[in-house]
């Protein structure tokens, strides 16, 4: 059969163009005629949403927290206001729990094994602040060091907190005692009809007097101490847990910033003055004149064992330090200015509130620091004196235990940490120990939230070693732990002698209100007058 030369397929005709739709081709060019940058933007944000609450639900896993997290932000704006009754209900939602707020994803660890756990393992974890920490204390500050340099560093710090270098430093602070007490009474005197003064400001610019002068002495002016005083609330406020991770032009953490430099300056300047005092030969006065004078006997004995190799052992300080500049030292006085300002002012202000609410406790606390004192109330400190006031230290213990002036001690975790069997926080994760939890345990302390100074002498209070968590536990335990207990108790005390004060309670008196510590919502109202 003839074969018919004349048709050709279609489709075999390169001359003849195809009339077919490739499906997946038309769907491609369909999607892409459709997009433009309004659509791209809107799906690139919907896929960093996606990412950002898988992110949030990978990390929170089988731990107590919210289902889901406000993109990116978190519960930042609700935390920009702080109320101790959410942070008492995420404390009792679980003994691990969470938030994600911006970039950081948060672990709380409530109980007091948890915290415990925390706080004693620094293989896992270390230390931290919130983002602009370094940028306000500086990178090379102390405080960021981990393992054997933390380690070496704190050794070298240790004398300074000695009973011996302890009592050194009581005349000072009662110098500023006297002086503040003084203005307590002139402020009150100026009242018209004996009208109340919230004196939580007051006792935050006595508190930071005590430091200032217990730190670097008489090498700082009174002026620069209330400037100090006044501008500190605003490197509190740019340190809070949750804040802007940047420095923006007059924002909390700009003002925050600017105080620091302001505090650095001024401590540098000590720094250069201690040094050349301490040079000459002059006795210590303070924690600045007890650190520099170890430098520069670390420093004579390194000469000398240059010039003669058969220096004997016993020459040898306990302790060699290098000397460290100006403003490295105002560095590390700085950190304790950080570690006490905000912790004292608060412990100080419940204090004060706490006697003029319960007259039968504060008539102890006098007749015991006058019992001491052989019944001279203008005998000055010693050791001796503090160490004999038993009640006093417990009535400051329980005022700690009571309103604890830090409630969480935030800390990152360094590699995966497992905090339980079923529970690992990831890599860079913050890991924060809860305070307020352990300490009104009603397993440690009957009656958690009454006030009873008496549970710390004829109770069981100090039984419950592993619930007091005022100071942490751990390597970063507070080193000035034994310092500031005593400046309460010798603050509280000379109070109790010459001072009478009545506290005006308003119904916010007994709320909290959350401000890196803790302080009465209405700021503490008193009136002083001169005690007989």
């Amino acid at each position: 059969m003839a074969t018919n030369g004349s048709f050709a397929s279609p489709v075999a005709n390169a001359d003849y163009p195809p009339s077919f739709d490739d499906g997946a081709e038309g769907i491609l060019a369909q999607l892409y005629s459709g997009v433009n940058g309004y659509s791209l933007v809107i799906f690139t944000f919907l896929l960093l949403v996606a990412y950002d609450q898988l992110r949030y639900i990978w990390n929170k896993g089988s731990i107590a927290g919210p289902a889901w997290k406000m993109p990116f932000i978190g519960p930042f704006l609700s935390s920009m206001n702080p109320k101790m009754d959410e942070y008492k209900a995420k404390w009792e939602s679980g003994d691990l729990s969470c938030v994600s707020v911006f970039h950081k994803f948060v672990v709380m660890a409530s109980s007091r094994d948890m915290a415990r756990k925390v706080f004693n393992s620094p293989d896992f974890v270390k230390p931290c602040l919130v983002d602009v920490a370094q940028k306000l204390l500086r990178p090379t500050n102390w405080v960021f060091l981990d393992g054997r340099a933390h380690i070496d560093y704190r050794k070298g710090l240790n004398s300074l907190f000695t009973r011996q270098a302890l009592e050194t430093y009581l005349p000072g602070q009662e110098e500023v005692y006297e002086k503040y007490f003084a203005r307590f009474l002139e402020i009150s005197q100026n009242e018209p009809n004996g009208k109340p003064v919230p004196f939580m400001p007051m006792f935050r610019e006595l508190m930071c007097a005590v430091s200032c002068r217990t730190f670097v002495g008489h090498y700082i002016s009174d002026a620069a101490v209330k400037k100090i005083a006044v501008d500190y609330y605003k490197v509190t406020a740019a340190l809070e847990l949750v804040n802007f991770p940047i420095i923006i032009p007059f924002t909390r953490t700009w003002y925050g910033k600017k105080a620091s430099d302001m505090v650095l300056n001024e401590f540098s300047i000590c720094a250069a003055k201690s040094k050349a005092r301490m040079k000459a030969g002059g006795d210590i006065t303070c924690i600045m004149d007890g650190w520099i004078k170890s430098m520069l006997d670390s420093e004579k004995h390194r000469q000398n064992v240059a010039k003669d190799s058969t220096v004997d052992d016993s020459e040898k300080p306990a302790m060699l330090l290098r000397v460290f500049s100006d403003f490295e030292i105002a560095q590390t006085l700085f950190t304790f200015l950080f570690a006490s300002q905000d912790a004292t002012s608060s412990a100080s202000t419940w204090l004060f509130q706490l006697m003029a609410d319960r007259p039968e406790i504060l008539d102890r606390v006098r007749e015991e620091n006058l019992a001491v004192r052989n019944g001279d109330k203008f005998q000055n400190f010693s050791m001796d004196i503090l160490e004999k006031m038993s009640y006093t230290r417990a009535v400051v213990k329980e005022t700690l235990r009571y309103r604890p002036p830090v409630i969480m001690v935030p800390y990152v975790a360094k590699k995966n940490f497992p905090i339980t069997d079923s529970y690992t926080a990831s890599k860079g994760s913050m890991v924060i120990p809860c305070i307020w939890p352990a300490l009104h345990d009603p397993e440690a302390y009957a009656r958690p939230d009454y006030f009873d100074p008496d549970r710390w002498i004829s109770g069981d209070a100090e039984k419950a070693a592993k619930n007091w968590l005022v100071f942490g536990t751990g390597p970063h335990y507070c080193i000035g732990q034994t310092y500031a207990l005593n400046n309460l108790i010798a603050m509280i005390g000379k109070a109790s002698m010459h001072l009478d004060w009545k506290h005006h309670i308003t119904p916010l008196s007994e709320d909290i209100k959350v401000f890196a510590t803790l302080f009465p919502m209405d700021d503490c109202p008193l009136v002083f007058s001169q005690r007989d």
